[in-house]
């Protein structure tokens, strides 16, 4: 059974990577995945006497199963739908163009200078918002901002970098750390604390090396004034109900220890009332202003399915075993004292750019319980911190390795290859400074590497 389960998951896996030459979408890709591997894992435990024997028969087995549906799907419910309120709260305020606010502060030509005020924004941004969603009001506004697409896409792929950068170091900022932080794994201040440093060393690094090689001024393309336009205050009103509504969910958390999720629908509620409002004047004057409602209707509803149909075929390889197998090998070959387990984390990181980050997030979370567990990784040990710096940085390797880059690559057209060739040793360089930074901060592996701790 675990040979037929695993080798289902990497045929998933291959046509989740291989989306775009297979012309199929990798959301029914990662739903089919998920319904496969339970429908097998049931099927040949039903045919097992000895499982059977196990259970106490056909009907104990079934209450087993459905109570395992129920409870892993329970876990993954919270984190489809605070991603559903999150993404609609953000969609919500590019409809009310709230972040032409923050762009239109930019004017300066010089490419350098520019470089660096978009990687910064952009670090800082994905850190209040997702790697996503800052990826791609970022590429909107380098749209206004250099006419030349090769050029454009240069500084797109720096974008990638800072974007997953900026939200490997705030519980909200990329999908692998909300898993953490909902999951448990980390707290809201110390994952801050811990990794912002790294994740800003990953960020500056290869901007650095990029600056060093930039000279003039970009030309921008000419203004586009088509579209009917929100009246600034409108904008403003919903910019900081929206980032203030994101902002406040950690904050609410850690005051009332209820799930995140809660706060972020709660959030969505607010906002989603106050444009109902808005809406309702503004059309008897012959505006016509989106409200909630219209938004979800372009919401990026096919990558939260993805996240549902990776992460529940995730949770059947738990409760089969075959993470656990899976950690007793990592565990083996690499020991789970530092530096053991820094180098599980940086191989995670680095397998996060050739496959989708959120399941192996999903399965070191599956192979590594916090409590009950053999190995004592409780909440903020080092090694969910520096998962979660490797998981959120390890994926801009390549186009594909993250969320960040996929939208990039949709919006830009930018070609897998020339990607390789510009940006992948960039950010390499960028993953290695941040991961020995934080190697260098953590007494705990500082001090398992004796020339390190030599220089201490």
């Amino acid at each position: 059974m675990v040979v037929v389960l695993v080798t289902i998951f990497i045929l998933g896996y291959a046509c989740i990577a291989l989306e775009h030459p297979l012309k199929i979408n990798k959301t029914a890709s990662a739903l089919l995945l998920g319904v496969l591997v339970w429908a097998v894992y049931n099927m040949f435990n039903i045919n097992n006497p000895e499982v059977m024997m196990q259970f106490g028969g056909l009907e104990g087995y079934r209450h087993f199963v459905s109570e395992s549906l129920v409870e892993n799907l329970g876990e993954t419910a919270e984190i489809v739908f605070f991603l559903l309120g999150a993404m609609t709260i953000v969609t919500l305020i590019e409809d009310y163009q709230g972040f032409t606010i923050i762009t239109d502060k930019i004017t300066t030509t010089d490419k350098k200078k520019l470089l660096w005020v978009v990687s910064i924004l952009t670090f800082f941004l994905s850190a209040l918002l997702d790697n996503m969603t800052t990826a791609i009001v970022m590429v909107a506004l380098l749209r206004k901002l250099i006419a030349d697409k090769k050029e454009r896409w240069l500084y797109a792929g720096m974008v990638i970098l800072a974007a997953n950068a900026g939200g490997a170091w705030s519980p909200i900022g990329d999908v692998t750390t909300i898993m953490l932080w909902i999951g448990g794994q980390v707290t809201t201040v110390n994952i801050m604390v811990k990794t912002i440093v790294a994740s800003l060393v990953c960020m500056v690094v290869p901007v650095l090396i990029v600056g060093a090689t930039l000279k003039g001024n970009i030309e921008r393309p000419e203004a586009d004034h088509s579209g009917v336009e929100v009246p600034m205050h409108l904008r403003r009103l919903v910019l900081f109900m929206g980032v203030g509504a994101l902002v406040l969910v950690p904050i609410l958390k850690s005051i009332s220890h209820l799930p995140p999720y809660l706060f972020m629908l709660g959030g969505l509620a607010v906002l989603w009332v106050t444009t109902e409002i808005i809406s309702r004047k503004y059309e008897k004057e012959g505006h016509k202003l989106p409200t909630a409602v219209s938004t979800l209707e372009h919401v990026d509803v096919p990558t939260i399915l993805f996240f549902l149909g990776i992460l529940m075929a995730v949770s059947c390889l738990k409760v089969s075993g075959v993470l656990g197998m899976l950690a007793g090998g990592l565990n083996s070959a690499f020991g789970t004292e530092a530096p053991g387990f820094f180098f599980i984390d940086l191989i995670i990181g680095i397998l996060s750019s050739v496959v989708d980050n959120v399941p192996l997030v999903a399965a070191a979370m599956g192979m590594y319980p916090i409590t009950g567990a053999v190995v004592d990784f409780a909440t903020n040990h080092p090694f969910w911190e520096f998962l979660a710096y490797c998981a959120g940085t390890g994926g801009s390797l390549l186009i594909i390795g993250s969320a960040a880059g996929v939208a990039v690559m949709g919006m830009e057209k930018i070609d897998f290859i020339w990607y390789l060739k510009k940006i992948t040793l960039l950010a390499l360089a960028g993953y290695i400074a941040g991961a020995l930074v934080f190697i260098a901060m953590d007494v705990t592996l500082f001090e398992s590497i004796p020339w390190l701790a030599n220089l201490k």
